[in-house]
Parts: structure tokens; sequence; C-alpha cells
């Protein structure tokens, strides 16, 4: 369409901006409270805001730019990500979940603990294999199996993680730690199997991952 979002937590409201000018074209009011991560699903052609204050998830519709459902979650959503099949995935920080969603249907599929992971931020995907990257702030990455839940892998990585990515190419996962100030690599040697290749330096409080 031409346009960006970005999601307002303080206004509770979500910006429509024109991509090459950057004007602001439109104000969209939620009725989600704390609006903090926001996705755009190209399948179901809407904008998914994850309110972390009123535990819930707004969908916008892209195209009218209009409200169309709220999805109600067990606890507070933080990063969200794409799993490649229609489907989206995103963190519950404060049960330490993986809640997988049906933005067409806007329904919770499935939850999935990702037991002994503490305040799960940054979440990535390899959708090739299927595995899912959640970073926690108990200095813990966790694995799972994107189509069924099941825990792969835990790999240590450095504190205060945020941001998290994934590099198809290189088969990569990333975890920027704010506490730290660490990038922790993790390389996947097989679907099944995972080891860290590096702690790099970065600064303290550098955090955040495009």
């Amino acid at each position: 369409h031409g346009v960006g979002f970005t999601g307002n937590g303080k206004s509770n409201s979500v910006s429509v901006f024109d991509l090459k000018s950057r004007q602001v074209r439109a104000e969209i009011a939620i009725p989600g409270r704390g609006p903090d991560a926001i996705l755009y699903d190209r399948g179901s052609d809407r904008v998914l805001t994850f309110n972390g204050k009123s535990e819930d998830i707004t969908m916008i519709d892209a195209r009218k730019r209009t409200v169309v459902a709220t999805i109600k979650l067990d606890g507070n959503p933080e990063f969200a990500a794409s799993d490649g099949k229609g489907h989206v995935l995103v963190n519950i920080e404060s049960k330490g979940e993986l809640a997988k969603l049906d933005p067409r249907a806007a329904k919770v599929l499935s939850t999935w603990t990702l037991g002994g992971c503490e305040e799960p931020s940054g979440l990535a995907v390899d959708v090739a294999h299927r595995r899912t990257f959640s970073v926690c702030q108990n200095a813990m990455m966790v694995v799972l199996d994107a189509d069924t839940g099941r825990r792969v892998a835990q790999v240590p990585i450095g504190a205060g993680p945020d941001g998290a990515a994934f590099d198809p190419k290189l088969g990569l996962a990333y975890s920027a730690n704010g506490h730290d100030g660490t990038l922790t690599v993790v390389h996947e040697d097989a679907p099944e199997h995972f080891h860290v290749v590096a702690n790099v330096t970065t600064q303290v409080t550098a955090r955040t991952l495009p």
C-alpha cells in the first residue's frame, strides 16, 4: 500500500505514514493499551499491535485503516514474528510462553511453555527449518519447533536481551544483550543442534535489532 505503521504506546494509537515522503496520513485510535510491538501480516492484510498493558492484540485492516478485531491473551505480549505459513507467533512476557495465532480467524491456536525462560522478549524464526528463537531475561535462548511447540534446545546468551534475529543464509541466530553490551551469535549446526559462536562486544544498553 506504500505506507508504514507505527504503534504509539502513550497515546494508544497507530500512525500511518507515507513510505516515500514520511508524512503522516492518518492516526488510528485503538482499544488496546500500551501498544509495543507491531507487525504487518501480508496473508490477512492486517496490522497487529501487541498491547502490553491490556494484554491483548489489536487487529487493523491495512486498507480500510479500521480496527477489525481484538485477540485476548493470558499475559502481556512482547515481540512477534511470522512463521511463514500464515501464522503469527508472539512471546508472552509475563508467563514465559509462546503463543501461535491465526490472524485471519483472529484467534489463538496454541500456547506453548518456554520452560524456565523468564520474561521472553526478542523473537526470531527460521522459517525453512521451522524453529523459533525466544531470548529470555535469565540469559538463555530457547528454541522450539514452530509447528508443534516441542522444545528443541536451550543456549546461553548475554544478560538483558531484547532484540533477536535470524539470518537464513548463514544459519545464525542473534541476541542483542543490553545489560552486558554483547551480541550473542548462535549457529544452527542442524535443526536439532545449536552452539554459541561468539559473544561480540557492542555497547551497554545496545539491545535492538532490525
